[in-house]
């Protein structure tokens, strides 16, 4: 097993390197996918044990040697072509793997088709090496379910040490930051994609909801839910997201944006933070970021730092109106029922095909199926059943209108912004509520070893110029750094 050492120097290799190295002949796909895997039993699945990884795909091998054959024969078919990529395990396949979104009760649950973003990926010219752990029902099981939990997979860990792992793309996030894959895809409902990615100090893009098609993903909120690539680098973030996002007849949120198919790799953009205005958030909740250590003034701080010192023109302190406001969550408990119940309904007979058959499927199977009990199911099964509730619609429209017009928007065009930034994930939940992009970006490493990050957020399809923002960033701090999983 030694001879997969010699190719440690592909360790932190970006998708540009990855893809020079394939083409000069260095290393094949085939002997990247081997890699990969070694890496994954020596410290996913033994050593340090990441546990990011719920399951192997048995033809990732097979698929390299013909994507090998066919560069040699034909060329290449984009940038994606030969390079391995891991799937949250809510993301469908039609192969020999299993979407199970980490339920014990779905572990036998083959789909029958590739999700949309499955099928772009292979297009492209894509390995998919495997699924990821993630939360269990994407953090929709129990309130005092650990993040990155779930029953088939287990306990995912942070490569970096005794720290948070973030969630629910908690699997995703950890295998990128510990070099298991090139790139991985994760979802978001509300900081799913932001909180992993800071947490793992990785490159996270939660895109505008419909940028990227939703169909074939176990679904948690229909008005919130996205994909979204994480990487090690924005470079590989963006070339992830130039395969990923498309119009897809089946979903209509990407029917809006069907016109703007954008290769985002032309985003990047080393001088892309010199004149961009950019909109500093400051006002947080000290109880709900600061005393669990999300937020690191001195190192947001020196990144406010950066920005200036590029040439952005920093407006600090800035207000957004909505951003305290006291949210109802009656439309996500909805739309969590029923999104979850016609899932269930559409899957084989001998599986659960209710939330009520579900949870009386984990009681019966209690031992291994509800560590941590199943409480939030249990609640979410007690909602309203009708999109068409009193609650469900006033909802629907005071979230849009007070997170995009009292929030987002309203501070883009009250101060000119072209993005904002915030600390950690503090703008998560805004943004998910309005449906509009962030990327989050490493900024450096607390005393404590603990990773910290910031995140870039901007309206609706802003994903090119976030993309540069976040770009400049990075080239001026290089703060990523591999964890030390051999110590």
């Amino acid at each position: 097993m030694e001879h997969f050492n010699k190719f440690d120097y592909l360790e932190e290799a970006t998708i540009f390197e990855l893809q020079d190295t394939l083409q000069k002949e260095k290393v094949t796909s085939r002997e990247l996918v081997m890699y990969y895997m070694y890496r994954i039993a020596m410290f996913d699945q033994s050593g340090p044990m990441i546990n990011s990884i719920m399951e192997m795909n048995p033809d990732a091998i097979f698929i390299a040697e013909a994507l090998d054959q066919e560069r040699k024969l034909v060329g290449v078919r984009s940038l994606l072509h030969g390079i391995p990529v891991l799937l949250k395990g809510n993301i469908e396949t039609n192969d020999k793997m299993h979407t199970s979104a980490g339920a014990l009760a779905l572990e036998n649950h083959v789909s029958a088709k590739d999700a949309f973003l499955v099928q772009k990926l292979r297009e492209a010219g894509a390995i998919v090496l495997g699924k990821t752990n993630m939360t269990e029902w994407a953090n929709g099981m129990s309130a005092s379910m650990w993040a990155g939990y779930s029953s088939i997979g287990g306990q995912t860990k942070n490569p970096y040490g005794d720290y948070f792992p973030g969630g629910s793309s908690t699997g995703s996030a950890a295998s990128v930051a510990a070099n298991f894959t090139s790139v991985a895809v994760g979802t978001e409902t509300s900081a799913s994609i932001l909180s992993p990615s800071i947490q793992n100090a990785i490159v996270g893009i939660k895109p505008t909801v419909g940028l990227v098609s939703r169909s074939g993903i176990i679904p948690w909120s229909y008005s919130q839910d996205t994909a979204g690539p994480m990487a090690r680098t924005v470079a590989d973030a963006a070339i992830l997201l130039s395969v990923l996002s498309g119009k897809d007849e089946s979903d209509p949120a990407t029917w809006k944006n069907a016109s703007s198919k954008l290769d985002y790799t032309a985003c990047l953009d080393e001088d892309g933070l010199s004149k961009a205005t950019i909109g500093i958030f400051r006002n947080i909740p000290p109880e709900k970021y600061c005393d669990i250590g999300e937020y690191d003034e001195k190192l947001f701080n020196d990144a406010v730092a950066i920005l200036k010192g590029s040439g952005a023109n920093v407006i600090d302190e800035i207000e957004i109106p909505s951003f305290n406001r006291g949210w109802e969550y009656n439309k996500m408990n909805i739309e969590f029922k029923y999104s979850v119940e016609r899932y269930l309904q559409n899957i084989p007979s001998h599986l659960p095909n209710t939330l009520q058959e579900l949870i009386e499927w984990n009681e019966q199977n209690a031992e291994k199926a509800l560590k941590y009990g199943q409480d939030a199911l249990k609640y979410r099964s007690q909602q309203e059943n009708q999109l068409k509730s009193l609650n469900y619609i006033l909802e629907s429209i005071s979230d849009l209108y007070h997170s995009q017009n009292m929030g987002i928007d309203h501070a883009i065009e009250k101060y000119g912004l072209d993005a904002i930034l915030f600390p950690s994930y503090v703008g998560a939940d805004l943004c998910a509520k309005a449906g509009y992009p962030s990327i989050a970006v490493p900024a450096g490493f607390q005393d404590s070893g603990k990773a910290f990050g910031i995140t870039f957020a901007g309206t609706a399809f802003s994903e090119p110029t976030l993309i540069r923002i976040a770009y400049a960033f990075e080239q001026k701090t290089k703060h990523r750094r591999m964890p030390n999983l051999k110590q």
